[in-house]
């Protein structure tokens, strides 16, 4: 059984909560009003007891987005994984239906995993060809102010997107954990933040241009130089940080020029994470 469940449809020609359902350790906020009046949108604010995740917790969440439905799902602050208990692991699921000419926009603070944590999460969207989704899914590298940098034992992040019939669109995963020879923190090279933004569907297709062309310039400024070039002095001093770019940037466009879909992913150092 779901640990939480929302159903959205149109009523009266807006997009309204029906159906809304949470039980512990998970609960929902929906205000009433965010943003302009004729902006049809529902705001979900998802949060836990605690301002955490604690070992051993398993959060499941559905969502049902009916045709013509816009619907924002954040967070209040970034999703805590406190300290594993054993082998014990967190994990939370979240499964989307975003029916037809309808919005998604999952945009959550940040995870912050604490020391030894044990974390897992997988995010499973089923979209028909003309449902639109803006999905960002981060992870920083822990809690600073406690000397702790990508210091957590497991963290796996897995978002599917499938068309009907379930036809797969979108398979990606991440996975970071500690090994036996090279610590990760040591991996990471001062990397303190992993981010990936995804944007589907013929609403965004006009800003999936613009995009492209703004990572182009990011990556062309952060460079100063050919990647060529770069990557030689990455080879012949790999602890030297201060030649490394404060941001490592990625975009990729693929799939059916109907169901088209951006990826954009990047790697931020700890002075470009203060500027988020």
């Amino acid at each position: 059984m779901e640990t939480g469940k929302i159903v959205i449809e149109k009523v009266r020609g807006k997009s309204t909560v029906t159906k809304s359902f949470s039980k512990y350790p998970l609960k929902f906020i929906i205000p009433r009003k965010v943003g302009p009046s004729r902006v049809d949108a529902v705001w979900i604010y998802a949060l836990t007891y605690g301002g955490g995740i604690v070992s051993g917790d398993d959060i499941s969440c559905k969502l049902e987005i009916g045709a013509g439905c816009t619907a924002v799902l954040t967070t209040q602050a970034s999703t805590k994984v406190y300290k594993s208990l054993g082998s014990k692991c967190s994990e939370q699921s979240l499964e989307a239906e975003i029916g037809s000419n309808s919005m998604l926009v999952l945009i959550p603070d940040p995870v912050t995993c604490f020391s030894t944590a044990r974390y897992f999460q997988k995010q499973v969207f089923r979209v028909r060809s003309d449902s639109n989704l803006v999905l960002v899914d981060w992870i920083t590298s822990g809690r600073h102010e406690s000397g702790e940098k990508w210091d957590f034992t497991h963290y796996k992040s897995t978002n599917n997107i499938f068309l009907e019939s379930d036809q797969p669109l979108f398979l990606d995963t991440v996975l970071l954990e500690q090994g036996s020879i090279v610590p990760l923190a040591e991996r990471m090279q001062d990397y303190q933040v992993i981010a990936m933004v995804v944007l589907l569907g013929p609403m965004l297709r006009h800003i999936q241009g613009q995009v492209q062309e703004d990572v182009k310039r990011m990556m062309a400024k952060q460079l100063q130089g050919s990647p060529a070039r770069w990557d030689r002095q990455m080879k012949s001093n790999t602890r030297d940080f201060a030649n490394k770019p404060s941001l490592i940037a990625s975009c990729s466009a693929f799939g059916q020029k109907v169901h088209l879909i951006e990826a954009f992913s990047m790697f931020l150092s700890l002075n470009s994470q203060k500027r988020l």
